[in-house]
């Protein structure tokens, strides 16, 4: 193959200075980072991470930390599984992903959790805080602030019980392991609202937004999240043979992409023995800029990268997978019931009166103008 030798001209100083000017351009932009780890659960190795400790939005894995602060809360007696959540005007207020409960309506503590580690939704993620908060959402978001310095979340901080975005909102891929890792071992008994493959609350039926629940051998959890500044967050786990391991994957381009590392990930794992007595608790803090949120809104929320994932759909509109470890279900997914208590819906088109009595919201007559 011939050669081409560069002549130098009179251009050839402007040529180097455009491409030095180029080359530190490149090195001055900050690659977006995709935190993961992978742990042991029982013990707590550490089997692999990259840039674990970049400050990330969590998106809706906050509401991991919603679900740990109402089990400890149930834990000190201060409510039960079968107390009453109520829709209040705030909670309805949020904007989706969420139910559309009118304010007033009532559900089970228990259902509320369902819907909101499976359908995800951020209405029932503030009405569940404000019932373990004795009606108060700040006073929740601080318990959940005291829950994560008490774990040694070193690098997290809530502003909300369901993960939108605001100032303040952050945490790290190790951190959320150690939370992760936290609700595995201390809440065994509440295990199964992270496996459920799908609710219904006796009008609509939602499958889980973990793909690989039903889909990867042994997968038993736990949470995804999105908003446009993390990309597709995910929270895996899976149990083979009496061990368990967990994922963190933060930042992937879609709801495919996150399962399939997940999936990868989780299947290295569980057939490799940790190389390293590193733990959650010695892993040492390192990368630069551990101080900033992340925040890739411009790489995620553009029309390229939406057409990209509605072209890596199927004919169903099912997401597609790639990885060689995530099969398909074959079935309808196991559904339980989440749904609300009997005769407490409220009407859209009523109120709730000062004693919980609904009032029908008729319409004054308008006088017709005369001619």
């Amino acid at each position: 193959m011939p050669t081409m030798d560069f002549q130098p001209s009179k251009s050839a100083p402007r040529l180097r200075l455009l491409l030095s000017a180029i080359a530190f351009s490149a090195a001055a932009m900050p690659a977006t980072a995709n935190p993961r780890i992978v742990v042991d659960v029982a013990s707590g190795r550490v089997i692999e991470h990259e840039d674990a400790f970049r400050k990330w939005y969590p998106a809706s894995l906050t509401k991991l930390m919603t679900a740990y602060t109402t089990f400890r809360a149930l834990k000190a007696g201060e409510l039960t599984l079968e107390s009453v959540v109520t829709m209040s005007k705030r909670a309805a207020a949020e904007p989706a992903s969420k139910t559309y409960f009118t304010p007033g309506s009532k559900l089970t503590l228990d259902s509320a959790l369902k819907i909101m580690l499976v359908k995800s939704a951020n209405d029932i993620a503030v009405a569940v805080g404000e019932t373990v908060g004795g009606g108060s959402i700040n006073a929740f978001v601080a318990r959940m602030n005291a829950e994560a310095a008490r774990l040694g979340m070193s690098s997290s901080h809530f502003i909300n019980a369901n993960g939108l975005p605001g100032p303040g909102q952050y945490s790290t891929a190790r951190d959320l392991a150690i939370l992760s890792v936290a609700i595995r071992r201390e809440f065994p008994q509440y295990a199964n609202y992270f496996s459920l493959e799908g609710i219904s609350t006796g009008k609509k039926q939602y499958p889980n937004y973990n793909l690989l629940i039903g889909r990867f051998d042994g997968a038993d959890g736990m949470k995804t999240g999105f908003i446009c500044a993390s990309g597709f967050n995910q929270i895996s786990s899976a149990t083979r043979n009496g061990r368990t391991v967990l994922t963190v994957v933060l930042g992937a381009e879609s709801l495919g992409a996150r399962a399939d590392i997940s999936a990868d990930l989780l299947q290295k794992a569980l057939t490799t023995a940790p190389a390293t007595s590193t733990t959650l608790a010695t892993l040492a803090p390192y990368g630069a800029d551990r101080d900033v949120v992340a925040d890739i809104s411009a790489e995620v929320c553009n029309p390229k990268a939406a057409q990209v994932r509605s072209e890596s759909r199927d004919e169903a509109g099912r997401m597609k997978m790639h990885s060689a470890y995530i099969h398909e279900m074959g079935r309808p997914p196991v559904v339980s019931f989440a749904g609300l208590l009997p005769g407490s819906e409220v009407a859209a088109n009523t109120t709730v009166g000062p004693k919980g009595e609904q009032i029908a919201n008729v319409p004054i007559p308008i006088p017709r103008p005369t001619f």
